[in-house]
Order: structure tokens, then C-alpha cells, then sequence
């Protein structure tokens, strides 16, 4: 195989951290054990696939020889064993490959989720509204946690805006792939002439930023405080519990009224405002790149139409990878797995194709 070389040498590796994972000066040191751990933990997923591969390698090299048998039953056992060892040996090959990849580094990382109605008045917040229920549901299927940050309702009970952490395993390489316009093609609840109409809202997803990745210095910032508005009981329309924090070189203005707490609301604004200035350096760095890799390797950016959800039809479309799905009831319920898995495995292969022709 092309890179058994490097998967060795990735076994070994795994081999040694697992060893110094025993090791009492790693055990008592809680930061190099941490860093141990997750070493040894990033290499597990494809230590034990290359581990297969060599088992069914092995299958297939004792299997082989048996061909020149004289017994027949010996040589139809060892057509049948390399039939079915064959196609599982290079499943297991194309697997390995996606795992070599480059790693996205942000794929481990929590998101932040911004939804935002667009063109179609009422009948966008009101879709708004339903697809942030469809990943609020998708993430309660996943294990993942949903903290609102900032809501604004519309006057027909949907949402203009909503802001929202989303924290888990991995939740940045599940829902990278999201970020873009929405259609929505539906009658809405209020038209009088059955007509289909067509709204869009604007869906992103940043990946959260550390202190590590963006440092935010006190002098940069200004933050405000006022009441909370909306539901919430008298405390929260009574106090000075809301806070609205601005960027001064770049302007990024983020608010959080959630919390009853002034301080709970500080903190998860700032985890939206570093998500928010991470990303802007991330765009700083896409152009960089330049327009050809971008397309090569795709960037969900939030002006493409990415994706229709066609009510009448019970239909969605994803104009990315040209993915039609019967399923829209489904799939409003949160069951996004299908679109999900379509999009990682085009990505992939499309970073393959990319690996490949530089090779």
C-alpha cells in the first residue's frame, strides 16, 4: 500500500503513548498526561484500521498460495475466502486514505451558530425559527448542548435572529458543511391564495475560538449593560443583567441576554465575539489561498444558495452536491445525518482527487 510506511511509523507512535499513558511521572503530571491522552487518542481511529488492513492482508496472503492446490475443495475454499478479502482490502485502503488526510483543525472544536432571516418578511422568520428547531433536535439526537446567546423574535412568533453555542464532540466537522443561504419554497400560513411562495434565511457556523487562537485585550473593548427584553420575569427586565460588548478595530458588535447573570452573559458574548474575529482572520487567510484551492477544497461561504427545502413536494435539495431527498418531514425533525455524510464524503473525495493530481 502506498503509505504503509507512514501508518507504521503512526502504529509505533500510538504504541509509545499508550505505554507512557502507564508511566507514573505522566500519570501525576496532569498536563502532559492530558496532552498523552489526546495524542494517543487522535492516532486510535487509524492505528485500528491499519491494524485491519493487515489482518485481512495476511487472510489474503495465506489464501493465495492454496490456489495451486491439488484438492479442489482446498482451491474453491481459497477462491471463495479471496472473493470476499479482496473488495474488503481495498474498502479498508480507500478508509485509510480519507484518514490521512490533513486534518481540518477546527474540527474538533464547538460552534457557534448564527441563523438569520432574510428576504420574505414574516414567512422567513417563521422558517428561521424552524430550522434552528431542526438543529436544536439534530444536536439532542448527537448529545451535543445548545446555549442560546441572543434571540429576536419577529411579530408572528418566529426569529429574526438567534445565536446560539452548540458544545460536543466534534461538532465544528459535523455542521462546517451548513453554512450558506437557505431557500424555503412553501404557501405561507398567511396567504389567502394558496400560492407557493419562495423566502431565504442565512445560516453560518463558525468554529469557537480559544484564548489560545484569538487574544481579545481590554483596551480594544467597551462593553454596555441594559435590560433584558422578552420573556423572562421581572429580574430579567428589571436589571442591568444584559451585555453588549464592541470590537473597536473591527466593529463586531456581539450582546447576550440570555443569562439572569451579568457576568454568565459577559462570558458567552465573548466566546461569540472571539468566534467571530477567528473567522474573520480565517477569511483573511482563505484569500490568501486564493480563489482556485477554495473551490477545490470548499469554504461553505454564507453567500452561496447552498441548499431548498421544498414544502409541497416534501422535498430537500442540497445545489452543492446535487443531492435530492424525499424526506423534508425527516429531516425538519433533525434526522440530517443523510445530507451530513453526503457532504463530508464529496469533501473528501474531492480533497483526494486534489492530493492525488499534486502527488
Amino acid at each position: 500500500m502506498q503509505y504503509s510506511q507512514r501508518l507504521a511509523g503512526m502504529e509505533a507512535r500510538f504504541d509509545e503513548l499508550t505505554l507512557q499513558m502507564a508511566d507514573p511521572a505522566v500519570i501525576n503530571d496532569s498536563d502532559l498526561y492530558r496532552k498523552t491522552t489526546k495524542a494517543q487518542s487522535d492516532l486510535s481511529e487509524g492505528v485500528q484500521k491499519y491494524r485491519e488492513w493487515k489482518a485481512v492482508r495476511e487472510n489474503l496472503d495465506q489464501a493465495r498460495p492454496m490456489l495451486q492446490e491439488s484438492d479442489p475443495e482446498l482451491r474453491a475454499m481459497a477462491e471463495e475466502e479471496i472473493a470476499s478479502r479482496e473488495p474488503e482490502l481495498a474498502r479498508i485502503e480507500d478508509e485509510l486514505r480519507v484518514l490521512l488526510l490533513p486534518k481540518d483543525p477546527n474540527d474538533e472544536k464547538n460552534v457557534v451558530l448564527e441563523i438569520r432571516a432574510g428576504t420574505g418578511g414574516d414567512e422567513a422568520t417563521l422558517f428561521a425559527a424552524e430550522v434552528f428547531r431542526m438543529y436544536s433536535r439534530y444536536a439532542e439526537t448527537h448529545g451535543l448542548r445548545v446555549e442560546v446567546t441572543s434571540a429576536s423574535e419577529s411579530s408572528v412568533g418566529g426569529l429574526k435572529e438567534v445565536i446560539a453555542l452548540i458544545n460536543g464532540n466534534k461538532v465544528f466537522s459535523r455542521l462546517k458543511y451548513e453554512s450558506g443561504v437557505h431557500r424555503v419554497q412553501r404557501v405561507p400560513e398567511t396567504e389567502q391564495q394558496g400560492r407557493v411562495h419562495t423566502s431565504a434565511i442565512t445560516v453560518a457556523v463558525l468554529p469557537e475560538a480559544e484564548e489560545v487562537d484569538i487574544q481579545i485585550e481590554a483596551k480594544d473593548i467597551r462593553v454596555d449593560t441594559f435590560c433584558s427584553s422578552g420573556p423572562g420575569g421581572q429580574s430579567v427586565n428589571t436589571t442591568y443583567s444584559a451585555v453588549r460588548i464592541t470590537h473597536l478595530p473591527t466593529n463586531v458588535v456581539v450582546s447576550c441576554q440570555d443569562e439572569k447573570s451579568q457576568i454568565k452573559n459577559r462570558a458567552k458574548a465573548l466566546r461569540v465575539l472571539r468566534s467571530r474575529l477567528y473567522e474573520l482572520e480565517l477569511d483573511k487567510q482563505r484569500e490568501q489561498i486564493g480563489a482556485e484551492r477554495r473551490s477545490m477544497v470548499g469554504t461553505g461561504d454564507r453567500s452561496e444558495k447552498i441548499r431548498t427545502y421544498n414544502f409541497p413536494q416534501n422535498r430537500v435539495t442540497d445545489h452543492r452536491i446535487g443531492l435530492t431527498l424525499h424526506q423534508l418531514d425527516q429531516v425538519m425533525e433533525g434526522k440530517l445525518d443523510p445530507i451530513i455524510e453526503a457532504l463530508t464524503t464529496h469533501y473528501q473525495t474531492e480533497k483526494l482527487k486534489t492530493q492525488t493530481e499534486a502527488a
